[in-house]
């Protein structure tokens, strides 16, 4: 293959990561705290030797997500949580602490309030939240401080990573942050209300059309080079 094709096969290989991610968008749509998913691409330039000209090669393996905040949709579920500003609840998984938006929890058999998985949602101190299962109401004031009665239980923590370039996706909603945490102190915590996914569908069909038509051109091209080289061929062995 010349370096025309792998120039193409670099295109159409980005394009079809990208595809990827956005279907996945698409697909969660409806998942609350959510967030999208791009793609970055890259050029590298190499120099040809001689009076040829340079080579430029597409890359793209770099996913950017959008930390854009989510539309708020009230509920009727006092344990129901939303944030309003910068920030990430912090929960307790098999792989360890990881970081999400996503705040439909639920107290659990034994009291401690979990996420849909089952996992421990922890407060400012990391450690997990407790609630009474004879509390007759359940109050959540905007720092995310836990009350019944009057009587303050817990406080649920709000952070975020003190490095954003090692906060990576480790899941549908969950991220992982390499290094310290930082509480967060101007976000407010919304009772009875959860986070919208930030994909608008409008623009993520949008965007589907735009890389499926791409990836047909360069399909094209692609064939075009293809039957180029064949002609090439038949003739040179004649």
């Amino acid at each position: 293959m010349d370096n025309a094709g792998y120039t193409s096969l670099g295109r159409q290989s980005g394009l079809l990561r990208e595809m990827q991610l956005v279907a996945n968008n698409i697909a969660n749509i409806s998942t609350n705290g959510f967030r999208k998913e791009g793609l970055v691409f890259a050029e590298y330039v190499h120099a040809m030797d001689g009076s040829d000209p340079s080579l430029s090669m597409a890359h793209a393996n770099v996913r950017a997500t959008n930390m854009a905040q989510g539309p708020m949709t009230q509920t009727t579920n006092p344990f129901d949580l939303a944030i309003e500003g910068p920030g990430f609840f912090l929960v307790e998984t098999p792989n360890g602490n990881r970081l999400t938006r996503a705040g439909n929890f639920t107290p659990n058999s034994e009291g401690e309030l979990v996420t849909a998985d089952g996992y421990r949602v922890l407060d400012i101190g990391s450690a997990p939240v407790f609630v009474p299962p004879d509390a007759s109401s359940i109050a959540i004031a905007s720092d995310g401080t836990v009350s019944t009665g009057g009587r303050p239980l817990a406080q649920i923590g709000v952070f975020e990573p003190a490095n954003p370039a090692k906060f990576i996706r480790a899941g549908s909603t969950m991220f992982e942050a390499e290094g310290d945490l930082n509480p967060v102190s101007n976000a407010q915590i919304l009772q009875g209300f959860l986070e919208d996914s930030n994909v608008n569908p409008v623009l993520e069909i949008a965007r589907m059309i735009e890389v499926q038509h791409a990836y047909e051109l360069g399909q094209k091209l692609l064939d075009q080079e293809d039957d180029r080289i064949r002609s090439v061929m038949q003739t040179l062995s004649r």
